[in-house]
């Protein structure tokens, strides 16, 4: 099978940087995973993907160097089944808040007799290899979203499931769950703490730690505090702010132009 070389740098307590895609473009899948990220996710929960758009998305994934990984839109066996069978190594499953519920994903992800998923993995053969039956349940990636309030408090139980690689923090619902305003990179201190508990006990776990960043900045300061799984914002805010950034240049130097005009036709007076 194709190496998993992200979940296996992980678990040699590497650190990763992960791409995220929101566009339902393959275009910009290639970009992205051409932009020297480690691992790429199509985010299926929050983006404007469905499976249709997902598939060649993964496709383009695969001519470049970067690991296709997925959000799920939901903590859905069936659905996460079928994202494997498409080609995705790893699954990164949204609001996950008991340890059942953590069962149930990882259960979603591994073949019998450790888990439920069901057989057909149809292009994850093409991509991953004759031989993926045989090494899917060791090399596929598990990320389990804590965002909520009951998720903080059975951390614990969420990070002892056998079989979760680790943990992925959604900074914007956390915020939520705690009762302030949606945020990337929040500065209430009952989410700076949260976010602090979840880091400290995924440590202790063992396992990987991941979070969500607005921006490489904030990547970097996130993986200096101890974060293995880091995401420097995702490709719509970057063509947002790269398009805001170049206009208002050009803009720039047209104001220039037109100062340096008026200033001409007023020294043509003296």
């Amino acid at each position: 099978m194709r190496p998993n070389t992200v979940k296996q740098r992980l678990q040699n307590g590497e650190s990763i940087i992960n791409g995220w895609l929101v566009i339902p473009s393959p275009l910009s899948a290639e970009v992205v995973g051409l932009s020297g990220c480690d691992s790429v996710v199509v985010d299926l929960q929050h983006g404007m993907i469905g499976f249709d758009a997902a598939l060649p998305m993964l496709q383009a994934l695969s001519a470049t160097p970067a690991i296709p990984l997925v959000r799920a839109p939901a903590n859905d066996g069936p659905t996460i089944m079928r994202l494997l069978d498409a080609g995705a190594y790893g699954v990164i499953c949204p609001m996950i808040s008991t340890p059942e519920q953590a069962q149930a994903f990882v259960s979603a992800c591994r073949y019998p007799p450790k888990g439920d998923r069901s057989f057909g993995p149809s292009r994850a053969l093409l991509f991953g290899g004759d031989d993926y039956y045989a090494h899917a349940d060791d090399s596929i990636l598990t990320l389990a979203m804590i965002e909520t309030q009951q998720g903080l408090d059975n951390v614990d139980d969420i990070l002892g499931v056998d079989g979760l690689d680790g943990v992925f923090i959604g900074p914007n619902d956390l915020s939520l769950a705690l009762g302030q305003a949606p945020s990337s990179e929040p500065d209430a201190e009952v989410v700076v703490q949260a976010i602090a508990h979840i880091l400290a006990r995924a440590q202790v776990h063992g396992k990987i730690p991941g979070i969500f960043c607005s921006s490489g900045q904030a990547a970097a300061k996130r993986l200096e505090q101890g974060f293995k799984f880091v995401v420097p914002g995702n490709e719509f805010t970057h063509l947002k702010q790269a398009a805001a950034a170049a206009v208002n240049q050009a803009q720039g130097s047209l104001n220039s132009q037109g100062s340096q005009r008026s200033t001409g036709h007023g020294a043509g007076g003296y």
